[in-house]
């Protein structure tokens, strides 16, 4: 049974006010809070153990290394691969994205090919693609969603041809919520030979991947996300295409020899770990996976679900305000507008009452496009939040609503 105050007492951040009033913090698909033992086990690495890793032969470096690879094995564990080595510790999901479509593109892509991405995604899996399409001379292929923000796996059979050379795709909308059926996606792809990227950022919170189940060549996703640092984040790649394609920036520890008649490199993951890593960053992820390992993963679900379906039903009451995003599948985000009003209005006065949701377009311009409007109010729920919570959100947008249409 989730014991919610033992949870928040665990989160220092959540005992703060902000105008005099507590602080009811539902912008958890933007960022998540760190649990203690994360802020803890930072303040300790930085205190007592800080030292360059993978370059020193003294006691600090290799102990430091060795934490830096425990993390990354905790990593490996965590996402189901038994390959570590399959794991490359990046600055955050965007960082990871943007190897995969240079790398990646630098290798595969020729003039006439094409890339299918799909229409819900966060631009940080749209624009890296776009980037190296226009450089190589490659098509942008949209893969649609219905009204009901259901991603239409079905066209891949129509949009993937000869010259499709990835599929990328979320396994988590950060504005609808919606979880396609990413197995299904991966299996249609491979059917014709065609690799897929996952941006994981969401889905790795609500309900975690099993890379090696699901098939996909490339998962990226953000620490941050995850309730552990920022500066942090993994991107997962399959040993094939890790040999295969080339690294994405150069510099320290990714070669095997530096001369001027040329370089080799390094095996991965230090292929694609040019420079000092944030170590304490990976380090500190670790011990976030390890600190959500002592819950019931669908128990948590369970409970996060509870409060976007109460939340959803509660705002429907609301004249003329319309959540988008009605998949079957969903995480727990609900994103909304009210005829007539300005979604940074509705938010701004919901700050004044304590209550922190995020607005705006979300990085998501093409699906706001979709949609035809210039943003959206979201609110997104973590296992911290409490009913009382999604309560206050609900009233605090009818308060909102009543005061903007006056």
């Amino acid at each position: 049974m989730i014991e919610v105050k033992d949870i928040r007492a665990e989160f220092p951040l959540l005992a703060r006010e902000v105008y005099g009033k507590p602080l009811i913090y539902l912008d958890n698909a933007a960022t998540a809070q760190k649990p203690r033992c994360v802020i803890e086990v930072m303040n300790d690495l930085y205190s007592t153990l800080n030292a360059n890793v993978h370059r020193g032969v003294h006691y600090m470096s290799e102990q430091c290394t060795e934490r830096y690879e425990q993390a990354r094995r905790i990593v490996a564990e965590e996402i189901g691969t038994d390959d570590s080595s399959e794991v490359i510790f990046t600055s955050g999901a965007t960082a990871g994205l943007n190897l995969v479509a240079h790398s990646y593109g630098e290798y595969a892509f020729e003039r006439g090919d094409n890339i299918v991405v799909s229409e819900m995604e966060h631009h940080s899996n749209i624009v890296p693609w776009q980037i190296v399409a226009e450089r190589k001379g490659v098509e942008i292929r949209v893969l649609p969603i219905d009204e009901q923000g259901e991603l239409q796996v079905e066209k891949l059979n129509e949009l993937i041809d000869a010259h499709t050379k990835m599929v990328a795709v979320s396994q988590a909308s950060n504005v609808l919520g919606t979880m396609p059926d990413v197995e299904r996606v991966v299996a249609i792809a491979h059917s014709k030979g065609v690799p897929v990227t996952v941006d994981g950022c969401q889905g790795v919170v609500h309900g975690g991947i099993d890379v090696k189940k699901c098939g996909c060549d490339f998962y990226a996703f953000s620490g941050h996300k995850l309730y552990g640092p920022n500066g942090i984040g993994v991107l997962y790649g399959r040993r094939e295409w890790l040999d295969k394609i080339p690294p994405f920036m150069g510099g320290g520890d990714m070669i095997k020899r530096v001369s001027f008649a040329g370089t080799t490199y390094a095996e991965a993951p230090l292929k694609f770990e040019s420079g000092t890593p944030n170590y304490i960053g990976a380090i500190g992820l670790g011990k976030a996976i390890e600190y959500l390992r002592g819950f019931d993963k669908a128990e948590l679900l369970g409970y996060e679900r509870s409060m976007m379906e109460y939340a959803t039903e509660r705002l429907e009451r609301i004249e003329g305000l319309r959540i988008y995003g009605k998949s079957a599948q969903k995480c727990s985000i609900v994103s909304f507008n009210v005829e007539g009003i300005h979604n940074y209005d509705i938010g701004m006065i919901l700050d004044k009452l304590g209550v922190a949701v995020r607005t705006g377009a979300h990085c998501a311009d093409p699906l706001m496009e979709h949609y035809g409007v210039s943003g959206m109010c979201r609110a997104s729920f973590a296992f911290y939040n409490t009913m009382q919570e999604v309560e206050a959100l609900c009233k605090g947008v009818e308060r909102a609503v009543a005061m903007l249409r006056r």
